[in-house]
């Protein structure tokens, strides 16, 4: 059998149109993101370390609070385009015309359904890649979607489609991260981890002396609720993010999606570790100087199958 397609891969946006059950719950989550960002800005910049710059004249003493509010505005406009990405970007999406083509007999191929002749289970068959090669790689079948799937694409019941490399259904993004917005997801959490653990140190001096404050009433009411809120929500968040930041560079490294830990641990040897080096390209690609901001260059899209979701090299111990 063999695998061919005809048109580009699909980059388009998402414009939140395949989600159903979890919509809602996934605006609230959005609404919420944004309401966070807002009560943590409210507390560094306009509260605790802006007001210091301007007072000190820009002079020597301003530098700490210059640094601090010039940091927390860089990560901020890289976490809310990271965030953007994910949201708006599409996981990747099976091409309607991909599917298997029976060469070796051109009647069957016109007579006999797809269903007919890729079984649910998995096979193992020959894919023609973009650059002229050939590589055997293993075909799944989707019994919901009714159509042959790629190899590490997953059926997601929330978008109620088959998702390229698909890791997860992420609440807070309104969106599936795969294939083709990973990278932004891991971009998003990253800058998060940092913009909340900037927030949480630059809030502190103000957390420890709060109960100071409130007693002696030097600082309004409505400044200390605010800079207390903050300073708990970044430091809860910032404590969660990193268990998921070290979960995900491990994931990165072995080239395995969440989805795809249990199969891994059965195996000998994962089939997709190439090496950490080449792992981390599949994800952020080879461009060094986008790899921590979410774009990918078109050479890569264009060299890096891994990228575009639809074929994934394997080690040649295990091909053999």
């Amino acid at each position: 059998m063999d695998h061919r397609w005809t048109h580009p891969p699909d980059l388009t946006m998402n414009a939140f149109t395949l989600c159903t059950g979890l919509r809602v719950l996934g605006y609230a989550m959005v609404a919420i993101v944004f309401s966070i960002v807002s009560v943590s800005y409210y507390a560094v910049v306009v509260i605790s370390w802006g007001p210091l710059v301007f007072r000190d004249g820009f002079g020597l003493r301003s530098i700490l609070p210059l640094s601090i509010v010039v940091a927390f505005h860089l990560l901020l406009a890289l976490l809310i385009w990271s965030y953007f990405m994910v949201v708006f970007r599409d996981p990747g999406t099976v091409p309607e015309n991909w599917g298997p083509i029976v060469e070796d007999n051109p009647d069957m191929a016109s007579s006999v359904t797809l269903s007919e002749y890729v079984t649910p289970e998995t096979r193992v068959s020959t894919w023609s890649t973009s650059d002229g090669t050939e590589r055997r790689q293993e075909v799944g079948y989707c019994t919901r979607c009714q159509s042959s799937k790629p190899p590490r694409c997953h059926h997601c019941s929330v978008c109620q489609r088959c998702v390229l490399k698909m890791d997860h259904h992420c609440v807070w993004v309104v969106n599936c991260v795969g294939a083709r917005n990973y990278k932004f997801f891991l971009l998003f959490l990253l800058y998060t981890f940092l913009e909340t653990t900037l927030d949480t140190l630059a809030l502190l001096p103000r957390f420890i002396n709060f109960f100071g404050d409130a007693k002696n009433h030097s600082t309004s009411p409505g400044h200390l609720a605010v800079t207390f809120l903050a300073f708990v929500i970044n430091l809860a968040f910032a404590l969660s993010l990193l268990c998921f930041l070290v979960m995900h560079t491990s994931l990165v490294l072995s080239n395995t999606t969440t989805i795809e830990v249990y199969e891994k641990k059965r195996s000998v040897r994962w089939k997709y570790d190439l090496g950490k080096r080449e792992n981390f390209e599949q994800v952020f690609g080879k461009n060094k100087a986008l790899w921590f901001l979410p774009l990918f260059s078109k050479e890569d899209i264009a060299n890096i199958p891994s990228l575009q979701g639809l074929e994934f090299p394997v080690r040649s111990d295990i091909e053999a």
